[in-house]
């Protein structure tokens, strides 16, 4: 008999950053946020959206063990794979694409959704329509509008941007093929992308679609931003 199981979506959560903005000594995707650590938080609500069938999770390098037992640890009833992360954020991707790359050439995983450890509050709504644009449209990415803009001359004068312009969250979700392709064709060229969506456009046709991101999927960059996503956890705990 075929087989004619469907593609499934692949979420991906990074965290191979280093927390230096935020004070963290170390790494921040383990600073703990009520009661659960960073990365938990971000890992659970990829892992629990039903758009995807399996969750990886990208560590950085020396810390697999750390990684694998804080999971066990806190998600002990989700099956989460591990793969190394690289020296910037592009090369970790770069790392899990290539760990998927088998099931991606083989038809097997048709959408790729890469997340960042940083952003613990975003829900599984945005997650699934991030995945749901992906397969429609090729590739989308969460935004929500920068408000006011202002730029800095260089005799620090400050001119008003008559532009529309908007911040860029995560998730960003994309089909798997060409995806896999764009960042070895980077790799070809020595290309490093600020995120997923930079290499995408660089290096493919696909249409990248806006969807509205969140005012809550704040990413934790500073130390005020780890009192506010604890401050958004904890209420959100409350009626879960």
């Amino acid at each position: 008999m075929p087989d004619t199981q469907a593609p499934v979506a692949i979420g991906v959560v990074l965290a191979a950053g280093v927390g230096s903005r935020v004070g963290a000594n170390g790494n921040k995707a383990y600073l703990t946020l009520a009661g659960r650590s960073m990365v938990a938080w971000s890992v659970a609500a990829v892992a629990a959206t039903p758009e995807i069938g399996r969750t990886v999770l990208v560590f950085r390098r020396g810390e697999r063990a750390l990684a694998q037992q804080l999971i066990a640890d806190e998600l002990p009833h989700l099956p989460i794979e591990f793969v190394e992360g690289g020296d910037s954020r592009h090369g970790s991707e770069r790392n899990v694409l290539e760990y998927l790359a088998a099931d991606i050439e083989s038809g097997s995983v048709d959408v790729v959704m890469i997340h960042d450890a940083a952003r613990p509050l975003a829900g599984a709504d945005l997650m699934t329509a991030a995945v749901h644009t992906a397969r429609a449209h090729g590739g989308a990415i969460p935004v929500l509008e920068a408000g006011e803009v202002l730029r800095a001359t260089t005799d620090g004068a400050l001119t008003a941007i008559d532009q529309d312009l908007v911040r860029v969250q995560t998730p960003q979700a994309f089909r798997a093929a060409p995806l896999l392709r764009a960042y070895r064709d980077a790799t070809a060229e020595s290309f490093e992308g600020t995120d997923t969506s930079s290499c995408v456009e660089r290096f493919t046709d696909l249409p990248v679609h806006a969807i509205e991101g969140s005012a809550q999927n704040l990413k934790v960059t500073f130390a005020h931003d780890v009192r506010v996503a604890e401050r958004l956890l904890e209420v959100r705990s409350r009626y879960v």
